[in-house]
């Protein structure tokens, strides 16, 4: 008998509580502090994937936003340098604090299928935590979720193009609603208000459906947005799946909650419908 993957938390006790009611009351919090507005079926969204008590609202406020489907792909950049520059997996479950998340593996099977570059590596996933975080969220708004994970080594754009479009060949052929979640921090440890005018450069790109023109002012202007490469795969699909608009939902340094103004971490949550 065939014994399942299992991917453990990485960083659960770190970035979020490890004990599963203090972890589903912190996230109900976070979702619940935003919910103004019906949920809107999206086609991808950005997420930031700090530690919660500094982008848990950010990150609360984009997933009370957007209907969760029970199929998603999350994408997020390698921090770790472990593994492939497109890596998968698509087979086992991931567990949360929560509960497990069973990986997709119809979905992944398309995609590498699709694209042959993204290989099946839990090495790169094992203790990468962009991804992790964001699980909390979705299964907190759809217990019967499954996913893809995808981490991204590379940043090329040319690789990212390929596989947003990859992406959004394989989504379109599926029956069901798949909701691609990209996971990035915004600019890093510059002062606040240097931030802010940098990550406002990148969020203009991205309220205009523009992938290529957010790596050029990321790479070129020297912002040091961690998931530009999941945020550009995930444009680069959403427009090629119709996309007509995108909506920042809302946007915060981690100055907000710590108060130091001299070296923050930027935060923005976006919706693409």
């Amino acid at each position: 008998m065939a014994t399942t993957i299992l991917r453990h938390p990485a960083v659960a006790g770190r970035f979020y509580p490890r004990d599963p009611e203090d972890l589903r009351a912190e996230v109900r919090g976070y979702l619940s502090q935003s919910v103004t507005q019906a949920p809107v079926r999206a086609l991808g969204c950005i997420a930031p994937h700090a530690g919660y008590v500094y982008s848990g609202h950010v990150a609360g406020a984009v997933f009370a936003r957007v209907e969760i489907p029970r199929r998603c792909i999350v994408m997020c950049p390698n921090h770790t340098g472990m593994g492939r520059a497109l890596a998968t997996m698509s087979e086992g479950v991931w567990e949360t604090p929560l509960g497990e998340v069973p990986i997709d593996a119809e979905l992944a099977a398309a995609l590498k299928e699709r694209l042959p570059a993204l290989e099946d590596d839990p090495a790169a996933h094992r203790a990468e935590h962009a991804a992790e975080v964001e699980l909390p969220f979705l299964q907190e708004r759809q217990p019967e979720l499954r996913f893809v994970p995808i981490a991204l080594g590379t940043g090329r754009f040319e690789i990212l193009e390929q596989l947003g479009t990859a992406l959004a060949d394989v989504i379109a052929a599926q029956k069901d609603s798949i909701l691609i979640v990209a996971s990035s921090d915004m600019n890093h440890y510059e002062s606040d208000a240097a931030t802010r005018v940098k990550d406002h450069r990148a969020i203009e790109r991205i309220l205009t459906l523009d992938p290529r023109g957010l790596f050029d002012v990321v790479t070129q202007q020297d912002i040091s947005m961690c998931g530009y490469g999941p945020a550009v795969a995930m444009l680069t699909a959403a427009r090629q799946l119709g996309a007509k608009s995108a909506e920042l939902v809302k946007y915060a340094t981690s100055g907000d909650v710590s108060g130091d103004r001299d070296m923050v971490v930027g935060y923005a949550g976006v919706v693409v419908v």
